[in-house]
């Protein structure tokens, strides 16, 4: 992991097209600020396991199995 130290209102460049900028600080909160391309996905992180926890479940074959077997 690469850690940076930005003060308030200093930025950083991701792949020439993404920028976060350090928006406020508070205590122990930083307001985070992101400009990236639509296309480029951005959440939470306790969102995204959420997701990623969801499209497994989804793609569980157990459900499918189930089904199978009851419209034999």
């Amino acid at each position: 992991m690469l850690a940076l130290s930005r003060k308030k209102n200093e930025s950083i460049i991701v792949n020439n097209n993404i920028e976060i900028t350090i928006l406020d600080i508070r205590g122990d909160q930083v307001k985070v600020g992101i400009a990236a391309p639509k296309e480029v996905p951005i959440y939470r992180k306790e969102v995204y396991l959420q997701i990623q926890e969801e499209n497994k479940a989804a793609t569980n074959t157990d459900g499918i199995s189930a089904l199978t077997d009851l419209l034999k």
